[in-house]
C-alpha cells in the first residue's frame, strides 16, 4: 500500500474519470473502402454453414442488475450470430454478494472457473493474478478506449487483466429534501454530524438507515472510517500492518463514527437488506445511509423523484480528514482456462462496444470509464467529484484477503454487543497477520 496520496495523483484520477467525455469512434472501425473487401469476404465466409454452438458461463456479483445484463447479453448473442455465425448461450449466474466471492474462489480452485467473471479491482486483482486466474487482456479492443486513470486501476504487472465496470467516487448517501427542509449541510466534522443528528431526531426523523441483513453493507462503515483515519492520520498504517508493526488499536478512532451511526439508526436492521434499505431510504424513513451510489438504480426505482446526494463521512473533528473514497471496484475478467476464450473475449469487448455500451452504463448509473461514453453524469456523481477536485479524496485501501469479510461479520456482532472493541481489534489483527503469512 502506498503511503499518503498527493493531491496531484487524486486530481489525475478524477479528471480521467469524470472529465468531459469525447464522442465518436476510437479508430478501430474499418473504413468503407476497397481495402476492406478482403476482410468482408472473410467475414462472409465465416457465416456460411451451420452456426457454431457455444455456451459461456458468466458469473457476476450484482444480482440487482440481472435484468439489464440479461438484455445486454441478448444483444451480444444476436451480434455474435450475425457477425460470426456463433450461436451463444449465456449461462448467467448472479449469487448474493455475501456469497459470491466464496463461490467463485471455490470454483477457480477446483479448475471449474466461469469463462467470464466479476472481481474487485483493488482487493482481488493482485491475488488472482498471482494464482493464474486472470487472462492478459492488454491487446483487446476495449483497452485503448479506457480513460488512462481507469486503465491503471485494472493494470497489474504491466498487463491489463480486467475490464472496469464501476469507477466510483463514494461516501454516504443523504436525502437532499430532508437536509434542505431542516437547514442541514453535509457535516464535515464529528461535532457537526452530532448536531445534524440532534436536529433530525428533534424533527422525528431517524438519522441513519441501518440494513445489516447482508453483512457487506455494515462493512461499508469500516471501509469509509478506516480510509479516512488512515489517509489523514496514519498514511503508512497498511504498510506497517503488512510488516506486523501495527494494530487496529492504532486506528481505533474508527469506532467513533461507527458507534454514532449505530446509535442513531433505524430499528430492526437485521430484517433489512439492500433492496428493503433502498425502499426505506427512498421513502424518507431515514435521512442518511452509509451506502454507495451503486445503489442509485434501486433507490430511484423505489422513488423516481428522490433527490439524494453523496458526501464524505466525517471521522474526526478535522475537516481535512473528511474525504471521498475513490475506487474502481467491480470489474470483468476472463479465465485463462476458458474452452471458448475467443467468444469470452468477444463478450468482454462488447461490454465497451462503441455503439451500445453508453446506454448500458447509463442505465446501470455507472460513471463513464471509456472515451465513447457520452452520456451525462448524475448529480450525485458531480457532487462527489467536487470534493475530489478540492483534494479531499483518497484511493480505496488495499487490504489482505479475508480481512473485509471478517470485518463484515464482526460489525454485525458488534452491533448486538456480541464482541467488544478489544475483541474486534484482536480478531482483525490476527486475521490480517494470518493473511499476510499465507501470502494473501
Amino acid at each position: 500500500m502506498k503511503k499518503a496520496l498527493n493531491t496531484a495523483m487524486t486530481m489525475m484520477l478524477v479528471l480521467g474519470i469524470v472529465s468531459g467525455c469525447s464522442s465518436g469512434s476510437n479508430g478501430n472501425t474499418p473504413s468503407e473502402s476497397a481495402s476492406s473487401k478482403p476482410a468482408e469476404s472473410a467475414a462472409a465466409a465465416a457465416t456460411e454453414g451451420p452456426a457454431r454452438q457455444v455456451e459461456l458461463k458468466v458469473f457476476m456479483s450484482f444480482p440487482r442488475f440481472k435484468d439489464q445484463f440479461d438484455k445486454y447479453f441478448e444483444q451480444f448473442k444476436a451480434k455474435e450470430l450475425a457477425d460470426k455465425n456463433i450461436d451463444v448461450t449465456v449461462k448467467l449466474e448472479m449469487p448474493n454478494p455475501d456469497q459470491a466471492k466464496q463461490i467463485l474462489e471455490t470454483r477457480m480452485a477446483s479448475n471449474d472457473a466461469p469463462d467470464v467473471f466479476t472481481l474487485h479491482a483493488i482487493a482481488d486483482v493482485p491475488r488472482y493474478y498471482k494464482a493464474g486466474y486472470l487472462s492478459d487482456l492488454s491487446d483487446q479492443d476495449f483497452v485503448p478506449k479506457l480513460y488512462d486513470s481507469v486503465r491503471q486501476t485494472v493494470t497489474y504487472d504491466d498487463k491489463v487483466v480486467a475490464l472496469p465496470l464501476e469507477s466510483l467516487s463514494w461516501g454516504y448517501l443523504y436525502n437532499k429534501q430532508i437536509f434542505s427542509e431542516l437547514g442541514i449541510q453535509p457535516p464535515q466534522t464529528l461535532e457537526e454530524m452530532k448536531a445534524a443528528i440532534d436536529k433530525l431526531n428533534g424533527a422525528g426523523i431517524k438519522p441513519f438507515e441501518l440494513s445489516f441483513q447482508e453483512s457487506w453493507i455494515p462493512q461499508l462503515m469500516m471501509a469509509l472510517s478506516l480510509g479516512g483515519i488512515v489517509s489523514s492520520e496514519h498514511p503508512d498504517w497498511v504498510e506497517k500492518m503488512n510488516k506486523g508493526e501495527a494494530s487496529y488499536a492504532d486506528v481505533k478512532d474508527v469506532f467513533n463514527i461507527i458507534d454514532l451511526i449505530m446509535e442513531s439508526g433505524t430499528d430492526k436492521p437485521f430484517e433489512v437488506g439492500s433492496a428493503a434499505g433502498s425502499t426505506d431510504f427512498a421513502s424518507g424513513k431515514a435521512a442518511m445511509w452509509v451506502q454507495g451510489p451503486w445503489q442509485a438504480e434501486s433507490i430511484l426505482k423505489a422513488n423516481p423523484d428522490m433527490e439524494f446526494g453523496v458526501a464524505p463521512l466525517p471521522v474526526s473533528n478535522d475537516p481535512a480528514a473528511t474525504q471521498i473514497n475513490l475506487a474502481t471496484s467491480t470489474s470483468l475478467a476472463v479465465s485463462p482456462n476458458s474452452k471458448n476464450k475467443d467468444v469470452a473475449l468477444d463478450l468482454v469487448n462488447y461490454v465497451l462496444d462503441d455503439q451500445d455500451s453508453s446506454a448500458l452504463f447509463e442505465e446501470l448509473k455507472f460513471n463513464p470509464v471509456a472515451k465513447q461514453h457520452t452520456y451525462n453524469t448524475y448529480p450525485w456523481v458531480t457532487e462527489a467529484s467536487s470534493y475530489v477536485s478540492e483534494g479531499k479524496a483518497y484511493l480505496d485501501l488495499s487490504l489482505p484477503n479475508g480481512v473485509t469479510d471478517e470485518t463484515a461479520k464482526l460489525l454485525q456482532s458488534y452491533y448486538t454487543k456480541g464482541v467488544t472493541q478489544e475483541e474486534f481489534i484482536k480478531t482483525l489483527d490476527k486475521t490480517w497477520a494470518n493473511a499476510v503469512k499465507a501470502g494473501n
